[in-house]
This record gives C-alpha cells, sequence and structure tokens, in this order.
C-alpha cells in the first residue's frame, strides 16, 4: 500500500498509529469495559501496547494488507480509538472493518463520523464491492452503528470467538458497494451528520 492516507471530519483527525501513542493505546485496551467486546482480552503492560502498534503497523505488509487509524478529536488531539480496514482479499474486493473507542467518548456519534470517513476511503481507494464486520450479539451499540451506517446481517456465527476464557457468538454483518453508493447519495451522510471528508497530505 502506498504512503499513509490521513482523513479529517469536521471534529476527527483519522491518522497513522505510531509508536509514541503507545500509552494511549494501552489505556482503552487496557480498560475492561472498553474490551468487552473487541476480541481479545484486555492489555496489561505497555510492552503490549507497543507490540499492538507493531502489529498495526505490520498489516500494510501482509499479502493480504489493511489499514487502522488512529481517531483523534481536533479540538484537543485527544486520543479517543481507532478504527481500520483489514484481511483485503484483492481477488474478492473485500476486507473488514474494526474499531475500538474509548469509554469516555461513547455516545457522542464519533465511531459513526470515523467509520463513515474509513468507509469512503476504502470503497473508493480500495476498490471494494464488501465489506464485513463482527460483532457479539449483546453489543448493541455495535449493531446499531452497523445499521445505521447501511450493513446488513447475513448470519449468527456460534461459538465463532474465543477470549476472556469463553468462546463466544459472533453475529456477521455485511455491506456492499452498490448499498453503500445508494446510501452515500441520500442518507448517509445526514446519519453521519456534519461530516465533511478531507484527505490531508501525509508529506
Amino acid at each position: 500500500m502506498s504512503d499513509f492516507p490521513t482523513l479529517e471530519t469536521d471534529r476527527l483527525l483519522l491518522r497513522e498509529i505510531v509508536d509514541s501513542d503507545a500509552l494511549d493505546v494501552l489505556a482503552i485496551h487496557g480498560d475492561a469495559e472498553a474490551m468487552r467486546w473487541f476480541g481479545s482480552d484486555p492489555l496489561t503492560d505497555i510492552q503490549q501496547a507497543e507490540k499492538l502498534v507493531e502489529i498495526f503497523a505490520s498489516w500494510r505488509q501482509m499479502p493480504n494488507p489493511g489499514i487502522r487509524w488512529a481517531i483523534r478529536r481536533k479540538t484537543d488531539n485527544r486520543f479517543l480509538g481507532s478504527c481500520g480496514l483489514f484481511k483485503w482479499n484483492r481477488g474478492w474486493k473485500s476486507c473488514i472493518i474494526g474499531y475500538e473507542l474509548a469509554s469516555f467518548a461513547w455516545g457522542q456519534g464519533f465511531m459513526i463520523e470515523a467509520l463513515s470517513a474509513t468507509l469512503d476511503w476504502g470503497f473508493e481507494n480500495m476498490e471494494l464491492n464488501r465489506v464485513e464486520a463482527l460483532v457479539h450479539p449483546e453489543n448493541i451499540a455495535s449493531i446499531n452503528l452497523m445499521c445505521k451506517l447501511g450493513f446488513t446481517q447475513e448470519g449468527h456465527m456460534r461459538e465463532a470467538g474465543f477470549w476472556l476464557g469463553e468462546h463466544h457468538d459472533l453475529q456477521q454483518f455485511a455491506l456492499l458497494r452498490r448499498e453503500y453508493l445508494t446510501r452515500r447519495s441520500t442518507s448517509l451522510h445526514s446519519v453521519a451528520g456534519h461530516r465533511a471528508i478531507k484527505p490531508r497530505s501525509t508529506g
């Protein structure tokens, strides 16, 4: 993949996750409540956070590459979480979307704003036809988020995930390109509120 794309919305700056973000990553990924449905155990030390930052960076070099953005609030540069597209299957023109948000930022519309920008970039630059998401059936906030973004629930996967010492069911959602384009021209921007995507130069 080429130079890292930085995205800007009215309230948010989406940029590359770098080494200096490790403490912020630990604050979120070490929060049991924020990580309840994420799909992995909470982090316990800074070394684990630094390793996760390295993993996110390595996505771009994988055979089926991915990209992960740090989400920062523009008013105070506060790190709110991250979001990304990964497991990009170029042949099938598909990928998976993932995200997490600090608990102090819940309920303010930040993630729908960030994911709207992410989807716009992905469909335009990765030539995607399909974006998938896996959501825990008890994660009502994420289920509602997927529905607002136009995703369709396609199935229920029994004990498909394992974290915190337990197997977990997952629901599969997907958004097709034609559905995205229809919503983008009608309701998607109104749902996302005052969002305006402004790709920024990283040079």
